[in-house]
């Protein structure tokens, strides 16, 4: 059958995450429901990453097959139509019969956007993490840098029996200018809460509650209760997935 992908983006505020699931609103549940009202049939979804809930996406990449015919032009606008104004679809082709969106994937992108104030501003609170004014910068980006390599990253991770924790980092880093710093970060995947949990960590170690010098041996513990005293998990409204390579 056709293989189709879609690029989407979407304010995850509104929902509870991606993933379907009974009697809650979930990104997943409001595409594969628009799909069905399209195209008339059921249509089951793969996707890059599945976002927590409050999470946003901004380059989120999901592909499904159909035995039914597609116009894509049509398809595109009445998805668009029927979505509303929290997700929107802004690209969809035909795809060679081999693209799974999760397992063809390569690698994904996620900015995490922190606001370093005195005061929050109400106009970003639903995409910005308000923090303290009183951490130390330099320790943030000494604390991203151990991230970098392949590590096992089972100290920021909701462990699932039998899954591994190994990731392979490539880009840890924390840009911004004025009062506006963000983390960015791309991996050939990550586990459930793992950017959150390494923005938290950050967090710790800069406000002085955990050293940097102690990130290390953290990590090598490869559990979650290895981040200990504190182990911040930063809220999910500040994180985006903002990109997928293939």
């Amino acid at each position: 059958m056709p293989v189709f992908r879609l690029d989407l983006a979407y304010d995850g505020s509104g929902f509870r995450g991606y993933a379907k699931q009974a009697g809650v609103r979930t990104v997943q549940g409001e595409m594969e429901g628009a799909l069905r009202r399209v195209l008339g049939a059921e249509i089951r979804t793969a996707v890059a990453g599945r976002t927590d809930a409050g999470v946003h996406a901004r380059g989120q990449v999901i592909s499904f097959s159909t035995s039914v015919e597609v116009d894509q032009r049509r398809l595109l606008r009445s998805l668009n139509g029927l979505l509303g104004s929290e997700i929107a679809v802004h690209r969809l082709v035909a795809v060679d019969d081999s693209f799974h969106a999760r397992f063809s994937a390569t690698s994904r992108t996620y900015r995490y956007r922190t606001l370093l104030a005195q005061t929050l501003d109400p106009l970003t609170r639903n995409f910005v993490w308000h923090m303290d004014t009183d951490v130390d910068v330099a320790l943030i980006h000494k604390t991203s840098a151990f991230f970098i390599g392949e590590h096992d990253f089972g100290s920021f991770c909701r462990s699932v029996p039998g899954k591994s924790t190994i990731r392979r980092v490539s880009r840890s880093e924390w840009l911004g200018a004025g009062d506006e710093l963000d983390f960015w970060i791309t991996a050939n995947a990550f586990c459930h809460q793992m950017v959150r949990s390494l923005v938290g960590l950050c967090y710790d170690v800069a406000r002085g509650h955990i050293g940097a010098d102690d990130v290390p041996e953290i990590m090598e513990r490869g559990h979650r209760t290895g981040v200990a005293p504190v182990g911040t998990v930063a809220p999910p409204h500040g994180l985006t997935l903002w990109e997928v390579g293939y």
